[in-house]
């Protein structure tokens, strides 16, 4: 039988193949070789200046290209980039033969999180310059990445005290042992004990201290920005959370934000950035019922910016006995400031306004509640009867629930266009976790790497489908030509008073 048989490592060769030709033209490093040498790095606030003392520096070029390369491949560890330049034909052709040692490249993503956001921006520019954002449909949601710091290096004031009481109740029962033991050797053994617990005691209470002084309800020691978050379900992890705005005409996210906070009070902000990265307002932003919060909403409508946003299912303690008595149901009089309830009584405000936990609000009630035939239906309250409140910005949530009842397809569309750039990272790419440790600015260099290397396979992908498609247009033109002068020399050869010019 016969097989394919390889050529002789040992054999020399006359005419060696170069680097140029061993990288095909329609090879993803070319682009990546491309795009990174159109940018002004300097410009964009890549450290370009060096002492002369030293080693030479590598150009942040060239740590651009293989960062930008490693997130394109799946390869995000310094070391493995590094093991990449010396046996990566693709690399050592990005690269120019050069190879970084790790310490070099892990550093250059480390210093410069502010550059390589604005590297993300200009990914968003060149979307723009061909047309691939409309700017008259965005979407925004979050998602959870994993920090580098595990649950046990988390701590609140609730985890401390319980540990602080295991110890005590620990050093108790080791000094009633030493009280009562009369060996020297168990004695000893005991105070080393005794020794151990008393290091782990004054290591939670520096912990406690450092908790007070930071004024947060939790602090995480490895990754100090980290927080202990839901990630899905009950599922918790001690994680960032990552804001990201996506444009619905080609799914491809113009803004990232990695915080450490849940998603009530992230809307404002990220409506603000959108308008005046888009140089617009006219646009209609779709966010999940995570985002609805009376305060967001006033902001949206200041910046004149229609949003809708899922409305939330009303608490369990706000539900009537019977759910055609919930509040929704009750009708507001702007004129006379009254609600009338379905049973035509008016509750009445006393003027007051009462300091919620982030807004303040109004209680509207009537004294009809204690004659009311249907007040078991309506409440469960025995003394004061039915209580409504109305916050300062409901005004601003009433006019929401009316654009979503009113453009249901349209919010049926979020899903489809913010959850595709999070599956394709985090699912396809497996991109699932912070790599980088220590503070929100290094995490927000991980990600931004993440989304540059989304977003220019992304517009790759979409500007080659379009070249794909104006050739095979092209050639079909091309044929419908050949076919028409063909069809007309037949005519002329039939009839010979026609003749075809050149």
């Amino acid at each position: 039988m016969k097989y394919i048989i390889g050529k002789d490592r040992k054999q020399t060769y006359l005419f060696p193949i170069s680097l140029e030709d061993s990288i095909e033209f329609k090879n993803s490093v070319r682009s990546i070789n491309q795009f990174v040498d159109s940018l002004n790095l300097a410009a964009l606030g890549f450290r370009s200046d060096f002492t002369e003392n030293g080693p030479p520096a590598y150009h942040p070029s060239v740590l651009l290209k293989l960062y930008i390369y490693g997130y394109m491949n799946r390869i995000r560890s310094s070391r493995q980039l590094e093991k990449e330049c010396r046996r990566n034909i693709e690399v050592m052709w990005l690269l120019e033969s050069l190879a970084p040692d790790h310490n070099t490249i892990s550093n250059f993503r480390k210093d410069n999180a502010k550059a390589i956001k604005k590297v993300f921006f200009a990914t968003v520019q060149i979307a723009r310059n061909f047309g691939l954002i409309g700017a008259t449909l965005i979407a925004g949601d979050s998602t959870k990445f994993r920090a580098q710091n595990s649950k046990k290096n988390n701590f609140n004031q609730k985890k401390i005290q319980r540990h602080l009481d295991y110890i005590d109740n620990k050093l108790e029962q080791y000094n009633k042992a030493l009280e009562q033991s009369d060996s020297e050797n168990e004695k000893e053994e005991i105070k080393k004990d005794i020794d151990k617990h008393q290091g782990r005691r004054d290591q939670y209470k520096k912990h406690e201290q450092q908790l007070k002084e930071s004024g947060e309800p939790q602090i995480s020691t490895s990754d100090p920005d980290s927080k202990h978050m839901i990630v899905r379900n009950n599922i918790t992890e001690v994680a960032y959370c990552v804001q990201t705005t996506v444009d619905a005409d080609n799914n491809i996210p113009f803004d990232y934000l990695v915080t450490n906070k849940n998603d009530s009070k992230a809307m404002g902000q990220m409506l603000r950035r959108a308008k005046v990265i888009l140089r617009t307002n006219t646009f209609t932003a779709l966010y999940d019922k995570g985002y609805h919060t009376g305060s967001e909403f006033k902001t949206a409508n200041n910046l004149g910016i229609e949003t809708l946003v899922a409305i939330p299912g009303i608490g369990r303690a706000s539900q009537a006995p019977d759910p055609s008595y919930n509040s929704e149901h009750f009708k507001y009089n702007k004129e006379d400031d009254t609600y009338t309830c379905p049973q035509a009584n008016t509750l009445k405000s006393n003027g007051s306004t009462y300091k919620g936990r982030n807004y303040r609000f109004k209680q509207y009630k009537t004294n009809k509640c204690k004659t009311c035939p249907v007040r078991t239906l309506c409440t469960t309250s025995k003394i004061n009867g039915k209580v409504i409140q109305r916050s300062e910005f409901h005004q601003y949530i009433e006019e929401n629930a009316q654009r979503v009842l009113q453009n249901p397809d349209a919010y049926k569309k979020r899903q489809a266009i913010v959850e595709h750039p999070y599956g394709t990272i985090k699912r396809q790419w497996s991109f699932d976790h912070i790599t980088t440790k220590k503070t929100k600015q290094r995490a927000s260099a991980d990600v931004g790497f993440m989304f540059i290397a989304y977003n220019l396979r992304r517009i790759w992908n979409i500007l080659g489908d379009i070249k794909t498609s104006i050739i095979k247009a092209s050639k079909a033109f091309v044929g419908l030509i050949q076919s028409l002068l063909s069809y007309l020399e037949v005519f002329c050869e039939q009839n010979s008073k026609y003749q075809i010019q050149a």
